[in-house]
């Protein structure tokens, strides 16, 4: 087919649109309410407009080159160094580009992580060849420090160059003591340590980095993306301090630090988010008086964003995350399978996870433009907004004397701890909704399988003389999760679930929406629904809940409806012995008269649907 001029100027037969024309349709759509409502909301309060006009001027933030493929990182985390091996060189044979060697005790490990034996080391590590340009990433914590030392050790003696390696060696002691919330040792003590070790690694000829700036621990905390910016930074000029505090020249301590962020499933953030930090990073730079080097960052997809329920929908959550730290100029990502949340992940999910990146890479070629965001009105609007705000938290964490003194006064912590909270009311409350947890649950869904393994024990690591607010690691569906957890019991003790009986009214296009509703309502909290046909006669009402065996009820029609039956339903099921009724849907005028007819709660759209739930688990106890 033959492309003629004409068909080039279809756009020329309409009239030019602005944003004027646009806004006066979207007021007539509105009918006074006020255009506020199409303004979205961060948690870190930045607005977020419904429409953007394109960026002028923008150029494109200077990271991984065009057409150069992220490096495709896969977990090697078994307890037991022989099958972590085996993993190992499965992965890196079926498309693989680097190991990220998750050690126990390390950030992230969740449970499992390699032995930091000499030995164990050596047995991972076994057959691969590590300076024919295998990414490898060291995910270490204060217990299993030593065996960043054991992989140099290892590396001489198999008689490979060390500047031939790509090693990221990972220390990131700033990132233990705040997981913890505690330390053995001061700064002042730590510093020599970590300093002394960089500089060790460096005399053997390793080009590094060595030192990871991880913003992931934020993230994992329930922290936003300002925090996870702002403490990335922190964490990043600490390092820099300390390694030119050593006698190490400013430009060499550069190239010594790199950066760890989390990428979860919200597409525009996480973009952004990773962009913004390459030209926080440059304002750093900048102000040290350095020539500009694009800094490493790396990705893991979000650990708080796992579900145990419903794990599949995990692999859609880590294709967005990977898709938007790929778009971002994330250098290497590291994509946690999908299981991880309920156990040490077997092969198929160990698959999945490499995959992901594989069909991104290779059949999207998401890789082949350097910053295709560059010059989008909302992604540039956006990723300025997280730079100015992640610049004047990390001012404020210097002006407290750096990161570890704010650690100490809690001054990041508090800051966390208050998105958290409204992080989890907005779960409790289903406006943030988790697919298979909070919303659309699936009681009869079949146990996923993960391997068997005995996590490594680790021996203490220095009593705990300095003390502040930890920031562990949370996932936002475990209050979900675990009424989930307590109706399991319930069935393999008792051989069934507690149930609610739904007291449809009328006929199905009566209720059949509300009974949606209030099915996966309750189903979230583990609480089966009993089904009806619909009901009129209340006396058959309350014969049928009798016969259900179910122990409360749920009336479900519409409003309409509620006006007529509602009342004498609900004393039908109260005389047949409901221990509790609900309605699902708001009460209006009528509340008064639904809860002396018997009506005890009401489900609807924007309530406190955990609270309500665990309410009804204590009165079933």
């Amino acid at each position: 087919m033959t492309t003629t001029t004409d068909d080039l100027r279809l756009a020329a037969d309409f009239a030019p649109a602005n944003y004027e024309d646009w806004r006066k349709l979207v007021d007539g759509v509105l009918k006074g309410a006020p255009f506020e409502k199409l303004v979205g909301k961060t948690s870190d309060g930045l607005k977020i407009d419904p429409i953007y006009p394109r960026a002028q001027g923008a150029a494109a933030v200077a990271g991984r080159p065009a057409a150069a493929p992220w490096l495709i990182m896969q977990r090697a985390d078994h307890p037991d160094a022989k099958a972590a091996n085996a993993q190992a060189l499965h992965d890196l044979e079926n498309g693989a580009t680097g190991l990220t060697l998750v050690f126990a005790g390390a950030n992230g490990a969740h449970g499992f992580g390699l032995d930091p034996s000499p030995e164990a080391v050596a047995q991972v590590l076994d057959g691969i060849y590590l300076d024919a340009g295998i990414g490898i990433e060291l995910q270490v914590g204060p217990q299993s420090r030593m065996a960043a030392i054991h992989i140099a050790e290892y590396i001489k003696r198999k008689g490979f160059d060390p500047a031939a390696c790509d090693i990221r060696f990972g220390l990131d002691p700033l990132g233990a003591v705040a997981v913890w919330g505690s330390s053995p040792y001061g700064w002042a003590e730590i510093v020599p340590a970590v300093t002394g070790a960089i500089k060790g690694l460096a005399a053997l000829g390793f080009q590094g980095p060595f030192a990871a700036a991880d913003g992931r621990l934020i993230h994992d905390a329930g922290g936003s993306e300002v925090q996870e910016l702002a403490f990335t930074l922190a964490a990043g000029v600490a390092y820099l301090r300390a390694i030119e505090a050593a006698g190490v020249p400013l430009e060499d301590a550069q190239g010594m630090v790199y950066a760890r962020l989390s990428a979860d499933a919200d597409q525009f953030l996480t973009l952004a988010k990773f962009r913004a930090l390459r030209l926080l990073w440059a304002r750093v730079e900048q102000a040290c008086g350095l020539a500009p080097k694009p800094l490493f960052v790396a990705a893991d997809t979000a650990w708080r964003m796992l579900t145990q329920r419903d794990a599949y929908v995990n692999m859609l959550r880590a294709t967005m995350a990977t898709f938007s730290a790929g778009l971002g100029g994330a250098n290497a990502i590291t994509v946690l399978p999908h299981t991880l949340a309920l156990g040490l992940p077997d092969p198929f999910a160990r698959r999945a996870a490499r995959n992901t990146q594989l069909v991104l890479l290779e059949e999207s070629n998401l890789a082949k433009v350097s910053d295709p965001a560059a010059g989008s009105g909302g992604i540039e609007t956006l990723t300025k907004q997280l730079c100015e705000a992640a610049w004047s938290l990390f001012q404020e964490i210097e002006k407290a004397g750096g990161l570890f003194a704010s650690l100490e006064q809690n001054l990041i912590q508090r800051k966390v701890a208050a998105t958290r909270a409204v992080r989890e009311a907005n779960i409790a409350k289903r406006r943030d909704v988790l697919t298979g947890a909070s919303e659309f649950p699936n009681l009869h869904e079949a146990e996923v399988a993960v391997l068997d393994a005995t996590p490594i024990a680790l021996a203490p690591y220095g009593d705990a003389r300095i003390k502040f607010d930890a920031l562990p690691p949370m996932r936002l569906a475990a209050p979900f999760e675990a009424l989930r957890d307590k109706s399991d019991a319930k069935l393999k003790g008792a051989g069934a679930r507690p149930k609610i009986f739904l007291a449809n009214l009328g006929t199905p296009a009566d209720f059949t929406a509300r009974a949606t509703f209030a099915k996966s309502f309750f189903e979230t909290g583990g609480i089966e629904a009993v089904d009806t046909q619909g009901f009129v006669d209340p006396a058959a009402l309350g014969a049928a809940f009798k016969a259900s065996g179910a122990a409360m009820a749920c009336l479900c029609s519409s409003d309409k409806v509620y006006g007529g039956h509602a009342e004498a339903a609900a004393r039908a099921l109260q005389a047949a012995g409901a221990g509790h009724i609900y309605l699902a849907g708001r009460p209006g005028e009528q509340e008064a008269a639904l809860r002396a007819a018997g009506v005890g709660d009401f489900v609807f759209a924007g309530g406190d649907a955990l609270k309500m739930l665990q309410d009804a688990w204590k009165r079933m106890e």
